[in-house]
C-alpha cells in the first residue's frame, strides 16, 4: 500500500495570549491541540465543525502560514516542519490554498492577468510570453474566458472572484490544495456551480484537498472521507458513509441532526447542546466535549478519551464508544 500523500502528526498550534504593562504571556490559546490524519493521493479529506474549532488554522499550519508549535507534516515523506525557508518556498509549488473571502484575497489594484501570474513569477520564473500564455489557459480551465485577464477584481462576481482565487491556486501545478471554506461567501445559487468546478478539477488533475467547511452538506458532497473537529481536537474521523450512517461520537451526532431539511412538512428531531462551547485558552479537563454532551458521565470529566478505531478506519474518540 502506498503512503499517503499528506501525514500530519500531532500537531499543535498554541496562540500566546498577552497582558499586563510588560506585555507577557499569560496564557496560551489551544487553536489545535495534537491532530493526527493523512490524506490519500487524488483524495478529499473534509474538516468541519463549528466556528473557533480550529479548522481554518490547521489548514495554515500544514502550509507553514502560521508555524506550528510543535508537531509533524509529512508531505511526500518529508517533514516540512523542519525544512528552512528556502526549501519551503521550492515546496510551495506543490502546496496552495483557496482562500475563504474572495473579495479580499484578490488585490483590488492588480488586472487579473498580473494576479494569476504572481505565482508564475515568483516560483517558476516563465519568460512573458510563456507567462500569458499560462494565464489564459489557466482562466479557460476554472470557466473564464481570456478576456477576463485585462480587467480587475471589482469587475467580477463573488463566484467569479473565486475562479480567479482557483486558477491562481493551480497557476503552479500543485498536487495539494487547502480549500478554506470557498463557497461559504457566495450565494446559495451561485456555491453548486464552484463546488462542481472543485470537482471536475480534482478528477482533470488528480489534485489532494483538505477541504474545510461548516456546511456538511457540502463536506458530504466533495469527501472521501471526513474529520469532525471541536475546541482543537478530533473526536471523529472516517468514511463519509460511515459518519452520515453510524456517526457515533455524541457532538457528529448532533451536527448531524442539525442539518436542515428541505421540506417543512418533514418534522426532524435535534439533539439539543447544554450551553455554549468553551474558551480555547481554558478548555475543559478530560473530554473537551463533556460541559455539553448529553451521555456525559465522571471519566468524561476527569480522562482524555483516546481514539479508538470502530473498524474501517473509522477513528471515535470517546468513552462512550470505548466502554462498548
Amino acid at each position: 500500500m502506498s503512503e499517503p500523500l499528506l501525514k500530519v502528526t500531532k500537531l499543535k498550534k498554541y496562540f500566546p495570549v498577552r497582558g499586563g504593562i510588560f506585555s507577557r504571556t499569560v496564557n496560551w490559546v489551544r487553536a489545535v491541540d495534537e491532530v493526527d490524519f493523512d490524506i490519500d493521493r487524488a483524495e478529499t479529506l473534509g474538516v468541519v465543525g463549528e466556528s473557533g474549532c480550529g479548522k481554518t488554522t490547521v489548514g495554515r499550519a500544514i502550509l507553514r502560514l502560521v508555524e506550528p508549535t510543535s508537531g509533524e507534516v509529512y508531505f511526500e515523506g518529508r517533514d516540512i516542519v523542519k525544512l528552512s525557508e528556502k526549501e519551503m518556498q521550492m515546496l510551495r509549488r506543490d502546496m496552495q490554498i483557496v482562500f475563504q473571502d474572495p473579495y479580499w484575497s484578490l488585490n483590488p489594484r492588480m488586472m487579473v492577468k498580473d494576479i494569476v501570474a504572481e505565482p508564475l513569477e515568483t516560483h517558476l520564473k516563465l519568460g512573458r510570453n510563456d507567462r500569458d500564455k499560462r494565464v489564459v489557459e489557466l482562466l479557460e480551465l476554472v470557466g473564464l474566458g481570456s478576456e477576463a485577464a485585462w480587467k480587475y477584481p471589482h469587475e467580477f462576481s463573488g463566484g467569479q472572484k473565486q475562479r480567479i482565487g482557483i486558477a491562481r491556486a493551480l497557476a503552479t501545478n500543485p498536487k495539494f490544495l487547502v480549500l478554506d471554506e470557498p463557497t461559504s461567501m457566495l450565494d446559495v445559487s451561485v456555491q453548486a456551480h464552484i463546488i462542481n468546478l472543485i470537482r471536475e478539477l480534482q478528477e482533470k488533475l488528480r489534485l489532494t484537498y483538505l477541504f474545510i467547511s461548516h456546511n456538511l452538506s457540502v463536506i458530504q458532497h466533495l469527501s472521501d472521507r471526513i474529520a469532525v473537529m471541536y475546541l482543537g481536537k478530533l473526536v471523529e474521523v472516517g468514511d463519509v458513509n460511515n459518519i452520515f450512517e453510524r456517526a457515533l461520537h455524541p457532538y457528529t451526532q448532533a451536527l448531524l441532526e442539525a442539518i436542515p431539511v428541505p421540506d417543512p412538512d418533514i418534522k426532524k428531531e435535534q439533539a439539543v447542546l447544554e450551553g455554549g462551547v468553551p474558551s480555547p485558552e481554558n478548555p475543559p479537563s478530560g473530554c473537551r466535549f463533556h460541559t455539553r454532551c448529553p451521555h456525559v458521565s465522571s471519566v468524561c470529566r476527569d480522562k482524555e478519551p483516546a481514539s479508538v478505531d470502530v473498524g474501517g478506519k473509522h477513528l471515535v474518540a470517546c468513552h462512550l464508544v470505548s466502554r462498548e
